[in-house]
Parts: structure tokens; C-alpha cells; sequence
């Protein structure tokens, strides 16, 4: 099988491949085609189909698997597919596991992990918060294991969300270590809760698209609000702590323009902003030079427009 991934500007490609979309569009000058996004376990590469009632393009929908020919081209510097033959894959011509992103860490292992930070916290409150998500919601706590951390740039796979907390906690844990005004508790409780609203915000794969709420709302609100509803219903839940605690939920991106509807006014939302936001550049940096693993003639990367900088590779990219 040929990943997206490895595929370059000037390739034949022919191979089934997974169609997250499938939408009908117009031309400026009045003629049909189809806008299509292809995908496999290692990224999507936007597909056109300019000749839609071609003999060679048979019916097929949105999160079917589909069996492509066509062409690889690039524009505005991205690839592009034209689709010349489509038809929707018979079942035994695929493997599923083949098509949707994951971590290649073991979830069951990280989520383990996470629960050791949930029986570090000792505040009675906090704690018994936790244990209601992590430990008492079966249902909760599958589709944090199987929830990604975005749409896309960063942890965009199934047990992203996962991974990006519990190296969020770590950081954070690691923070407590070394500075004693930190308190302990909310921090930990705040990284492991920071986005608690991802498992609302978007949806399971193989669509992970934002949600109505997703879009309504965003995970930052909805995490506020969960954390809300589920202290009402410990007796006695301190309303000071749940004000603290929201507060680290709803700064936790740092800025207003990155998101966050309050800046960080705690020792604990800021160390949590600065834990988010390593582990969520690094790891798009580390899913950079996964993607520039094709290129091994090239040292830079070429600039990049979310991190408005050329990356150079500095070590063994099959390392990764």
C-alpha cells in the first residue's frame, strides 16, 4: 500500500484509500466537479474529481472505502489528487486499522499512567472529581482513550488526547518538583481535566470534525462546564476551588487570540499554559519531521506558516 505520506508531486498513484468527504462544486466557469479528501493512517491529501459523470467515477459516499486512480499534482504548494477512476471497495480488499491515525503508544499503558497522577492528588474534593471521569464513567473514559487532541497540528489520531495529557500532567508534575508556590492538587487536576471538552468538541474518527457544540461552544467552554456540573454533585464541593480550577480550564491557552477567554491570573494556569503549549508544538514538530521522512536529501524542511520559521533536522529521523 502506498501512504499518503509518501506520496510526491508527479506520481501514478492506485490504491484504496479512505474518503473522509465527498462534496459537489462548481467552477467559475459553471462546470461540475467533485471535491473529495482521501485518507489513510498516515495523513489526507485533497482529491478532485473534474469529470464526476465519467464512466470510469462509480458511486461511492463519505467514509466509504474507495479504490482511486489518479494523478498527484500540488497546488498553492500543497498536493492535490485528480481522480481519474473511483469506485467504493468491496470488503476483504482493505484493512481498516490500515486508514485511521494512532498513536503508537499503547493506550491502556498511558491511560494507567494517567491514573497514577489522579491517585496523587489528595485534596478530597479534586480527587473524588477525578475518579468520577477517569475511574466511575466507563463511558467517558473510552472516548478519552479514543479521542484525538484536533482536528489537526497536533495529536490528530486516535489517543492523541490521551497522549498530549498525560505529557501535559507530566510536565506539570514536574513543575510542583521545583516550584513550591504551585499548588500541587489544582495543577494536577487542571492538567488532567485541560481538555476534558475535546471528548464533546469533536467527533470520534473517521470523521474528527468539530461538533455542533464543538462549534458553537468550543472545548475550553465545554470543559468549564463539566467541571462545573459534576461539582454540583459532590456534597460540599468548595465554590473558591471550582473557581480556581474553571479559571485553569479557561486560560489554559494563554492568550485571548489563541483562544482563551481569560489570561492566566493563577501560578497554576500559567505553569499549565506553558505545559500545553510545549507538548502541543513539540509534538507537531515531531509529526513535521515524521512527514519530512521522505526526504532525506533535504536537511530544511521548508518554511512553515504555523510556526512562521524553515526547521532544520538535527538527528536520525528513522529514530522516530
Amino acid at each position: 500500500m502506498l501512504y499518503i505520506q509518501e506520496m510526491h508531486e508527479g506520481m501514478k498513484v492506485a490504491g484504496i484509500y479512505l474518503c473522509k468527504s465527498r462534496t459537489a462544486a462548481v467552477t467559475k466557469n459553471g462546470k461540475n466537479y467533485d471535491n473529495v479528501i482521501l485518507m489513510d493512517k498516515t495523513g489526507t491529501i485533497d482529491a478532485k474529481i473534474w469529470e464526476p459523470d465519467s464512466a470510469g467515477i462509480e458511486e461511492f459516499d463519505a467514509l466509504e472505502y474507495v479504490d482511486v486512480v489518479g494523478d498527484v499534482t500540488k497546488y498553492n504548494g500543497n498536493l492535490q489528487m485528480s481522480l481519474k477512476r473511483a469506485r467504493k471497495a468491496r470488503e476483504g480488499e482493505y484493512d481498516p486499522k490500515e486508514y485511521l491515525p494512532t498513536s503508537d503508544k499503547n493506550t491502556e499503558d498511558m491511560y494507567k499512567a494517567l491514573l497514577t497522577f489522579v491517585d496523587k492528588v489528595e485534596n478530597p474534593y479534586l480527587h473524588k472529581l477525578l475518579e468520577k471521569y477517569f475511574r466511575e464513567d466507563a463511558a467517558f473514559a473510552y472516548r478519552f482513550k479514543t479521542a484525538s487532541a484536533a482536528k489537526t497540528v497536533h495529536h490528530s489520531f486516535i489517543g492523541g488526547l490521551l497522549q498530549h495529557t498525560l505529557y501535559v500532567t507530566n510536565l506539570c508534575y514536574y513543575f510542583t518538583k521545583y516550584y513550591p508556590i504551585l499548588n500541587r492538587d489544582l495543577l494536577l487536576t487542571a492538567a488532567i481535566c485541560h481538555d476534558i471538552g475535546k471528548t464533546v468538541e469533536i467527533s470520534a474518527f473517521p470523521e474528527n470534525d468539530y461538533t455542533d457544540d464543538g462549534q458553537l461552544l468550543g472545548h475550553i467552554m465545554i470543559g468549564a462546564e463539566m467541571i462545573h456540573d459534576t461539582a454540583k454533585e459532590i456534597p460540599g464541593f468548595p465554590k473558591k476551588l471550582e473557581s480556581d480550577l474553571k479559571h485553569c480550564i479557561l486560560a489554559h491557552h494563554g492568550e485571548y487570540e489563541f483562544g482563551s477567554p481569560k489570561k492566566p491570573a493563577l501560578a497554576e494556569a500559567l505553569a499549565l499554559n506553558l505545559a500545553d503549549n510545549a507538548d502541543a508544538r513539540l509534538e507537531f514538530i515531531t509529526e513535521l519531521f515524521k512527514a519530512n521522512m521522505q526526504k532525506p536529501d533535504s536537511e530544511w524542511f521548508g518554511f512553515n506558516r504555523l510556526l512562521e520559521s524553515n526547521f532544520r533536522k538535527t538527528g536520525d529521523l528513522n529514530a522516530l
